[in-house]
């Protein structure tokens, strides 16, 4: 994905985008209990959201698609705010079918704690295609459907560990 340095430099860049639209969420008490759940490989949900919402934001970049900012990036950070460990099965969830069931119970986390635009509903609920049945419309859910899977594969496959850490780790949240 980063073919240069300049590429590396921008997508940490983006932190202090995030910050500006998402210091609420990135202080929330739930948020910070996504830290405690492996999303996959070794990856927390945390990590994972953090490196969608960049991922998103350098997509939109590269693509110079125009998107409301502010949308994209808080739709990202909550795109997987199911806020459980999906590796246990349970009562509610006996088949493990997380993947289709877990953008539901985000947007119902994410509706509790957070006023919600459409955009960021239709993020959070659609990101999932095409697992789930309806694909996203507007554009901010279709990077972020993109930059999600992008960064599940490279987390699954550990491509990366070690190599783009998140800087919010650094930050007294």
């Amino acid at each position: 994905m980063f073919s240069s340095r300049k590429d590396i430099a921008l997508y940490y860049m983006y932190s202090e985008e995030i910050w500006k639209y998402a210091k609420d969420i990135l202080e929330s008490d739930n948020f910070q209990m996504t830290r405690n759940h492996i999303q996959h490989g070794s990856m927390t949900v945390h990590e994972h959201c953090i490196n969608v919402a960049k991922t998103s934001l350098y997509i939109r970049d590269k693509l110079h698609i125009e998107c409301d900012d502010r949308d994209l990036i808080r739709g990202a950070l909550l795109h997987d705010y199911f806020l459980y460990d999906w590796h246990i099965g349970d009562s509610k969830n006996p088949l493990r079918l997380h993947g289709i069931f877990h953008p539901g119970i985000a947007l119902r986390n994410a509706r509790k704690e957070y006023e919600l635009t459409k955009k960021q509903e239709e993020i959070i609920y659609r990101h999932m295609w095409p697992l789930t049945i309806l694909p996203p419309i507007c554009r901010e859910a279709w990077i972020v459907t993109c930059a999600d899977k992008y960064c599940s594969l490279m987390e699954t496959l550990h491509f990366h560990e070690g190599r783009v850490k998140n800087t919010f780790d650094k930050l007294e949240l």
